[in-house]
């Protein structure tokens, strides 16, 4: 995932970020292999989903909300070393290069087709126009840029009633990008999905920017530590509180369900198109509480994580591909050949490909594993070439 690079890296954060990247890993193996994929099955829909399916689908929700947050914190970082010129230049040109990598490889690599007719905005779009407006809310003052964020943040979900302005015209398109996911379909050959609203991404980045703050040499690290914990679990509790009366900060309510833990784990089933308030306090809190509590944390494993997180974006692209390339690898194996594929479903794989839940496992570890070898490469090479500035759009 996008990153902005900091001359004396934290290691708790590049460690925080390689976790959660890898994660994310699972999430999309899962995408491309997994047979449930493929008949319809939707992890989190307690009529047809399994606790260990749901779980593999759930912990995969801390993923993006770090990434825009801790994006937000390397904008703070690069803040202290270049001025707001050249800060706001450089996340102008970043954040529009990161929508055009959007549409076009990361969008191919989902679709492994390039005349597949759809586009869809996700992550990596939300992070680059979240960074073309933060270009220009730099030249605020800090704390007028952080009441925004934090405005934001604890107050967009008082806009889902507006959500039906979302029609299939020009005006749903702009409140979809602003607010709420939404499907169009252009033709009947294209399709465009909104999956990331970017007005709520836009205010945890500002808000990850405020965590920059508590790094700041002026801050010893027994303060940081402290106040991480305190608005880590503060979060958490906050979440608590408003999940449990079902009050505000999120339109889908828990429910009680067949079993008492299919009840829990629809307690913690959050909504993450768009990601609402009770999302980004149900992740950012445990994430906040893991960055007070590994920064000295250092060790064999933990030296072999920071290197994911050290290179987010070149990473994303190359798992993205490579579990593609996996699936059908997979399908040939099968006895398929590739005119079987097709435009119709996901990747263009048929209705009952797929594997296992464990064998999902199996592959994701597979894979991670072999990812490591060239982002330890990459992340050499950034190092010693620190001249190269075109490195840091990659």
């Amino acid at each position: 995932m996008p990153e902005i690079a900091v001359k004396n890296r934290i290691q708790s954060i590049d460690l925080l970020r390689g976790i959660v990247m890898l994660v994310m890993a699972l999430d999309h193996c899962r995408d491309f292999l997994h047979i449930g994929n493929y008949i319809g099955q939707d992890p989190l829909d307690f009529e047809t989903t399994t606790t260990q399916l749901f779980l593999t689908r759930w912990v995969t929700h801390f993923c993006a909300p770090v990434f825009v947050f801790l994006s937000g914190t390397s904008i703070f970082f690069m803040s202290q070393r270049k001025t707001k010129a050249e800060l706001s230049r450089f996340l102008l040109t970043r954040g529009l290069w990161l929508i055009l990598m959007e549409v076009t490889l990361i969008n191919w690599g989902w679709a492994g087709n390039l005349s597949y007719g759809f586009i869809g905005l996700q992550v990596i779009w939300a992070i680059g126009i979240s960074m073309v407006f933060c270009s220009g809310l730099i030249f605020l003052p800090a704390r007028f840029m952080l009441g925004l964020g934090f405005l934001i943040v604890l107050g967009h979900n008082l806009l889902d009633p507006l959500d039906y302005l979302v029609t299939d015209d020009l005006q749903g398109f702009m409140w979809a990008v602003l607010h709420t996911s939404h499907w169009f379909k252009i033709s009947p050959d294209f399709s465009f999905g909104v999956f990331y609203p970017f007005t709520p991404w836009l205010g945890l980045m500002i808000c990850g920017y405020g965590l920059g703050q508590f790094y700041a040499p002026s801050v010893s690290a027994e303060t940081r530590k402290r106040t991480l914990l305190y608005l880590g679990f503060g979060c958490i509790l906050v979440f608590v509180a408003l999940r449990t009366g079902n009050f505000y900060g999120d339109s889908s309510h828990w429910k009680h369900q067949a079993t008492s833990v299919f009840t829990l784990l629809s307690f913690v089933d959050t909504s993450k198109y768009p990601p609402s308030l009770l999302y980004m306090l149900m992740t950012i809190g445990p994430a906040l509480i893991f960055l007070a509590l590994a920064e000295n944390l250092k060790n064999a494993l933990t030296k072999i994580v920071v290197v994911f997180g050290r290179v987010p974006f070149f990473y994303y692209i190359l798992h993205l591909y490579l579990f593609h390339i996996m699936a059908v690898v997979y399908y040939l194996l099968l006895g398929n050949s590739l005119d079987g594929l097709h435009n119709e479903n996901f990747g263009g794989f048929p209705d009952g490909f797929g594997i296992g839940l464990g064998w999902v496992y199996v592959a994701w570890l597979s894979g991670i594993t072999l990812l490591y070898f060239p982002c330890r490469w990459y992340d050499g090479y950034k190092t010693r070439h620190p001249e190269k500035r075109l490195l840091s759009y990659l």
